[in-house]
């Protein structure tokens, strides 16, 4: 069965539809998906989700663009949530220098509390990062990221960056960006990294794969991904499933059946 790495169910634009879509996954060959957490309301959310959906699993955890919400409150709040029992990663966090706010020391901040955070309750880490790579690999090496683990998700730089990261013991998010006309350089990641570090998302409802760039995305929309993988990697379809199923739960820790 696909395993969904990274999906964010609880935005807005599934308000309509939610339940439907979700129910329709399985029968769609959609085995487990994981509801990413972005902010604290967000987190609540996917973690409502993964309580009323048995293969749907969350990550708790605040984005770079709304660190500006935390404070040592709301902080406590989050690390109590990463011991709910269908909590599988701390996540997603890390720092985005694309928008002017919050400030890049408010960001650098909560990306390391939130590092030593996964560390603490042992749980990988889902790292977003854009237009910060030095920022991101250089923060992840100094608080020793190889000993806490994770996925750096919609992978974005270069293939030598994702192969530093593999050496990491990190996993590469691959969506639907591999799919694009212009998505050369990811192409050059899948072809670079092991299959063995690759794992399958959709950043539902954004960056959907052709043929449906540019509509809401969602997690039906995997396979054209995986089609993409096999072609690069010279695999077969099914094989690209069944590796990419044992390697995200082996990250997420996650053996149920």
């Amino acid at each position: 069965m696909i395993f969904e790495t990274h999906a964010h169910y609880d935005d807005e634009a599934f308000d309509d539809d939610r339940d439907t879509l979700l129910l329709s996954m399985q029968e769609n060959g959609i085995g487990l998906i994981v509801n990413v957490g972005a902010s604290l309301k967000s987190t609540t959310a996917s973690i409502r989700l993964a309580e009323k959906y048995p293969f749907v699993y969350a990550a708790a955890g605040v984005h770079p663009n709304e660190t500006a919400e935390l404070n040592e409150e709301s902080f406590a709040w989050l690390r109590d949530q990463c011991f709910h029992k269908k909590v599988v990663a701390v996540g997603e966090i890390g720092l985005d220098y694309y928008w002017d706010e919050p400030s890049h020391e408010i960001q650098k901040l909560w990306f390391a509390r939130q590092l030593e955070l996964a560390r603490a309750v042992k749980k990988p880490v889902i790292i977003h990062s854009r237009d910060a790579a030095k920022d991101t690999y250089d923060m992840m090496a100094a608080h020793n990221a190889d000993e806490i683990g994770g996925v750096v998700h919609c992978f974005s730089y270069s293939a030598e960056m994702a192969q530093e990261y593999v050496k990491m013991g990190f996993y590469i998010g691959v969506g639907g960006v591999v799919t694009f006309k212009n998505g050369k350089k990811l192409k050059e990641v899948v072809e670079a990294v092991p299959i063995e570090r690759v794992l399958l998302e959709t950043d539902s409802p954004y960056l959907s794969p052709e043929p449906n760039r540019g509509k809401r995305n969602t997690s039906l929309n995997i396979p054209y991904i995986i089609q993409k993988i096999a072609e690069i990697k010279e695999m077969s379809y099914d094989e690209v499933i069944a590796v990419t199923e044992e390697n995200a739960r082996r990250m997420y820790q996650i053996r149920t059946k």
